[in-house]
């Protein structure tokens, strides 16, 4: 891997780092945790939504 590659890949991980500390300090890490909690909820409802999906026989294809 050459140097611009892993200077790159550090900037990216420090930025990523940055981000998440500015949104996780003061009044914004109560509406950060709301915002990820419903979108985890939301990816929780699909999913178990997907599991309980009855299968009906005459959909499957053999081949």
């Amino acid at each position: 891997m050459n140097t611009t590659r892993k200077i790159a890949i550090g900037l990216g991980i420090a930025g990523g780092a940055a981000l998440a500390a500015w949104l996780l300090t003061g009044t914004r890490k109560k509406k950060t945790k709301e915002f990820i909690a419903k979108g985890a909820q939301t990816i929780k409802n699909t999913l178990n939504k997907e599991d309980k999906a009855p299968t009906d026989p005459s959909d499957i294809h053999y081949v």
